[in-house]
């Protein structure tokens, strides 16, 4: 990257250090992807302008909206997109939301209208997005292709990724784009990249084919499911190819890995999606801390080595290559979940939801920006560093934690 990128904080205006490179990955949580729109809002309000975007699911239908718009039209195209395939409430779903406040029970109030919303989607599908199929096919007696082999059908999907993003732009513009999809043949997790092949709209549409909800999409002679079935982030894509380059990483999730400890079956239900789909970015993130802290213990230990050896051995060389890692900062924004949701959070598509899943993003990401501090570009001694707004007070992340071996050899060095 070349020159200085501004990032406006309301109301202080301050300087992004320098990075290789500027990623947004997305993950997957179906109506909670409204969260990605207002986080990326305020990237835009902040004059942050990602060079990768990988999304999976959701994540990938709002990626497919961003890159598929030039950078001013972007947010009226989220926008857009968001307000197509949510339903406004209807005359019974706002019945609580207008009686039961003058009651005072809001809490109560907005989690019938949850729940209504919510019913709606399964019952009518939502606008421009998932219909119910009818018939259903047959279990047992009808064999169909994967295509045709779901509760609902996703053939307005299409029309409207069609009218809030350009394909072409996608394929040639300024972003690079991945979005992540399961092979149905193989089991493999595979990321359709527009540096590597021209994207469609099947391409995103196959990254949020969650069975058996969605069908499967054909691609090329093959189908394809949901990536969130292997993994709902797209993060170790983006870190895969992140060596040797100081990257900063906007990580969005939708699901938290904590929580409340359920009380009822539904409790449970809603409590096992967060752990599953959450799980693989703390996963993900430890690993990475490892492997940097054993760069750095690489690094400590080749400074015992005489420079004419390093040169002429090729472990050492190999090992060399090894220590001089990247330095990755990972910003994690989490959506926390509202207390009228339930364990059908991810389907209640809702108008006031969505606006205020939005607000929430917009919210975790100026107040990420207000740290100013975290966008310093790691140190090679520290090589990892995640960030959280939503992080306890005086907790240690993971990636700040010391490897003993490295902290005795400091300390051995201080003392001489």
């Amino acid at each position: 990257m070349t020159g200085t990128r501004k990032i406006g904080v309301q109301p202080e205006v301050f300087p992004l250090p320098r990075y290789d490179e500027i990623a947004l990955v997305l993950q997957g949580g179906g109506a909670l992807g409204s969260y990605q729109a207002g986080v990326y809002e305020g990237l835009m309000q902040a004059g942050v302008h990602p060079d990768w975007i990988a999304g999976v699911s959701i994540g990938a239908l709002n990626t497919a909206i961003i890159a598929g718009n030039a950078p001013e039209h972007r947010v009226e195209a989220l926008r857009g997109f968001w307000n197509s395939i949510c339903h406004p409430a209807d005359w019974l779903g706002g019945l609580g939301s207008w009686a039961l406040p003058r009651i005072g029970l809001q809490d109560l109030s907005r989690k019938w209208a949850s729940i209504w919303a919510a019913g709606r989607a399964l019952t009518e599908g939502q606008p421009g997005f998932f219909a119910p199929r009818f018939p259903l096919p047959v279990a047992g007696f009808e064999k169909k292709s994967p295509s045709g082999v779901s509760y609902y059908h996703t053939a307005e999907l299409k029309k409207t990724l069609l009218q809030f993003a350009d394909f072409d732009r996608i394929n040639d513009g300024e972003i690079r784009v991945s979005v992540g999809a399961v092979n149905v043949r193989t089991g493999n997790l595979v990321y359709f990249d527009n540096t590597k092949m021209r994207l469609t709209p099947e391409h995103f549409m196959a990254s949020g084919a969650l069975p058996p909800g969605f069908p499967a999409v054909e691609i090329d002679g093959e189908y394809y499911w949901d990536g969130g079935l292997v993994s709902n982030t797209p993060l170790t894509e983006v870190l895969r190819d992140a060596e040797h380059k100081d990257t900063l990483v906007f990580q969005v999730d939708l699901w938290s890995a904590s929580g409340n400890t359920p009380g009822d079956f539904l409790d449970v239900s809603e409590r096992a999606k967060d752990i599953q789909y959450s799980s693989r970015t703390r996963a993900i993130t430890s690993m990475l801390a490892e492997r940097q802290k054993h760069a750095r213990f690489i690094k400590e230990l080749l400074a015992h080595v005489p420079a004419e050896i390093r040169k002429t051995d090729p472990l050492f060389r190999l090992a060399e290559q090894a220590a001089d890692g990247s330095a990755i900062n990972v910003v994690h924004l989490i959506y926390k979940n509202k207390p009228y949701e339930g364990h059908y959070k991810d389907y209640e598509f809702s108008m006031d939801t969505m606006q205020e899943h939005w607000e929430s993003g917009l919210d975790d990401i100026r107040a990420s920006f207000a740290h100013r501090e975290w966008f310093d570009v790691p140190s090679r001694e520290q090589g990892f560093v995640t960030h959280d707004v939503h992080r306890p007070s005086g907790s240690v992340p993971e990636s700040e934690r010391s490897v003993p071996e490295l902290v005795l050899h400091t300390e051995r060095k201080d003392a001489a």
